[in-house]
């Protein structure tokens, strides 16, 4: 909240905060103190302090805001530099009306309530999602209406799926162009969400195409030739593939950063403003981040316009009474005789067991060799269709399995039981997540142990994880087995 604070404080020293808003699943009292003890928050009235916050919206810095009688208009020097529209207020901006703000940040808690095109809803039932999840019911309108928006939620609150059903139902289905360009930072997440835009937009026969390195370049551009509705690829190979003019972007109207702050953190900056500018100056803008840095805050000057915030209140996610252990395994290779040798330790049979991986590839060989061990594994990744993966759970729950082997996935998945031991066979591929994945052991009192498999060069990474967490890793005991 440091950054909201300073934030707010430039709005307020600007007189800018008519123009913003931001949605906050709180109350103006849960804030930290030194938001109440801003001047212009002491005395608001009670319908100002029951679900919304009045927010900066636009996020510019002294240097990239210039403001007039009639509120703000804003530059860039990228808008400058691309020939765009300087305010880009060929978009929608938010509604200066507090009732019409209301109803574009109003709650909608049923999939039924949102008008969705019909071949939509049937894909979401059909993939088993049966109401939406928190960030879903506060994003989708603003973001279905149009607005540039920005998304803040922690992993495993469902964002992704919120800006992929706001995609597909703003696609143009008689056009068979690309409508909708997503980025991400990794190649697996790309993987990941193409696979839920096919599931989700099944009934509508959808077309996607993931653009990313590894894949022959050639291959890449006879596929688009074909043309492909939406698009989500890495930063890189996006934007070698438009400096190609293989890709028309004549026709996207929607482009996305998905995980931004990590695309930002592996310093994409040049190929997302490279991307950026070939775009038509009317495009929609949505980002979504588990954090926002202010390195993201820039961008979002940069590329959007009055947008609104969706800022999601982080669940009490806690290592307390989670005991926390790595082993070095020194190379990939030897990783599974590591992960045998522990399971002859432990006993497994007697104990639920999580382990992580962080593609779908990972998860299906590793949960074969353990098969081939004599041990009773199931697994669950983004590949799976509804039904797979509710069988899937259905055995877990039951204990009919006893090792669950498993990727992130993008859903909300508190139905997966408590656990006391959680392995990351592979270190998530960011901070966020580490959390997300091992906080399912030692819930409700519960003690429970979180074993981290790294090979020489993640001692770093591990070392980082400590830092960010204030925690301590120790190097796993001969005597495991008494803590479990």
């Amino acid at each position: 909240m440091d950054i909201v604070t300073e934030y707010l404080q430039k709005a307020v020293s600007r007189r800018k905060l008519s123009s913003a808003q931001v949605i906050v699943q709180t109350t103006l009292q849960a804030l930290p103190n030194q938001l109440a003890a801003i001047p212009a928050f002491s005395g608001l009235p009670d319908q100002l302090s029951f679900k919304y916050i009045l927010f900066l919206s636009s996020f510019m810095s002294d240097s990239q805001t210039t403001t007039t009688a009639n509120d703000c208009e804003t530059t860039s020097s990228l808008k400058n530099d691309t020939n765009q529209s300087a305010s880009r207020d060929v978009r929608p901006s938010l509604p200066r009306d507090e009732t019409a703000l209301h109803r574009l940040t109003e709650v909608v808690e049923h999939f039924d309530q949102m008008n969705l095109r019909e071949p939509l809803l049937r894909g979401i039932h059909s993939y088993g999602l049966e109401r939406p999840a928190g960030v879903q019911q506060r994003a989708l309108k603003p973001c279905i209406s149009g607005y540039d928006v920005i998304v803040q939620a922690q992993s495993g609150t469902g964002k992704t799926i919120a800006f992929i059903i706001a995609v597909l139902q703003q696609l143009n289905m008689d056009c068979k162009d690309c409508q909708a360009l997503i980025l991400v930072p990794m190649r697996e997440l790309a993987k990941g969400i193409h696979t839920v835009v096919l599931a989700l937009g099944e009934h509508m026969h959808v077309t996607c195409h993931a653009c990313i390195g590894g894949v022959n370049l050639r291959e890449d551009m006879k596929r688009l030739e074909t043309g492909a509705q939406v698009i989500v690829g890495t930063p890189g190979r996006t934007y070698d593939i438009l400096k190609r003019s293989a890709l028309r972007s004549e026709n996207i109207k929607m482009f996305v950063l998905d995980a931004a702050d990590e695309i930002l953190s592996r310093g994409f900056n040049e190929q997302i403003y490279g991307v950026f500018r070939t775009l038509p100056e009317n495009v929609q803008v949505i980002v979504v981040s588990a954090t926002v840095p202010s390195d993201l805050l820039e961008v979002a000057a940069k590329l959007m316009n009055d947008p609104v915030t969706v800022l999601i209140k982080r669940e009490e996610r806690t290592l307390d009474g989670i005991r926390q252990f790595y082993v070095n395994a020194e190379r990939e290779e030897s990783k599974l005789d590591t992960l045998y040798d522990l399971f002859d330790t432990l006993a497994i049979t007697q104990t639920q067991t999580v382990i992580f991986c962080n593609t779908c590839q990972k998860i299906d060989w590793l949960a074969e060799k353990l098969r081939a061990h004599n041990l009773t594994v199931s697994s669950l990744h983004l590949d799976m269709d509804a039904k797979q993966r509710n069988d899937t759970m259905k055995e877990f729950r039951t204990g009919s399995s006893r090792i669950l082997v498993r990727t992130d996935t993008f859903e909300r998945d508190n139905d997966i039981p408590q656990v006391s031991l959680v392995i990351n066979y592979e270190l998530p591929t960011n901070r966020e997540s580490y959390i997300y994945r091992i906080g399912r052991s030692g819930a409700f009192g519960r003690k429970g142990v979180a074993i981290n498999f790294i090979i020489n060069d993640e001692q770093q990474t591990l070392h980082n994880i400590e830092q960010y967490y204030h925690t301590q890793i120790e190097k796993l005991p001969i005597d495991i087995a008494d803590f479990i």
